[in-house]
């Protein structure tokens, strides 16, 4: 920036995106103070390095409001888990798959977990059938975005909730906070 760009000559942009060419840095630095302007070099990879006239506080500030407009815009994916054994009750089955439906309707992505032990090893496909037969039942709220896989002593399974449930979920959260406000009042 000005005084410590040690190029002889750059390319010159103008303050509204124009070009005005190559020309040496003292003609450009006497440009940016008489039109109180900054020189920014903005390519210095360049032959010969490109620079421009701007605001460069203006610039910081803009850029700065433009990063925390996108943090604020941006969701935050939340993986909640989910244990199962392969010798599950069935009550405790449909107990835990109503917490997986509970967090696909809330719009966060389900890790299930079929945790083996002992003998329970060397029958993996009793825990692939067990997590087939979930992702069946909630396969209109989530689709499986990781196939079940075995992981040592584990099988591990990824739901994740549809794109339209996933915003109604979050519109639902902002609408219910909002109708709930005037009623304290």
């Amino acid at each position: 920036m000005n005084d410590q760009i040690r190029a002889r000559e750059v390319r010159l942009v103008g303050p509204e995106g124009e070009q005005v060419g190559i020309v040496p840095v003292a003609e450009a630095l006497r440009l940016a103070q008489d039109t109180d302007l900054d020189l920014v070099e903005v390519a210095p990879t360049a032959r010969p390095p490109v620079c421009k006239l701007m605001d460069y506080g203006k610039f910081k500030y803009e850029s700065a409001q433009k990063a925390r407009e996108a943090r604020r815009n941006q969701s935050l994916t939340v993986i909640k888990e989910m244990k199962l054994r392969p010798k599950i009750d069935p009550h405790d089955y449909e107990t835990k798959k109503g917490h997986v439906v509970r967090f696909l309707k809330a719009g966060d992505k389900v890790k299930i977990t079929i945790m083996f032990r002992g003998r329970e090893q060397s029958r993996p496909e009793l825990g692939f059938r067990l997590l087939k037969r979930l992702a069946d039942e909630v396969t209109e709220l989530g689709f499986v975005e990781s196939a079940p896989r075995q992981d040592g002593r584990n099988m591990i399974m990824v739901m994740a909730p549809h794109r339209a449930l996933k915003t109604v979920g979050q519109r639902g959260q902002g609408d219910e906070a909002e109708t709930d406000a005037p009623a304290d009042v």
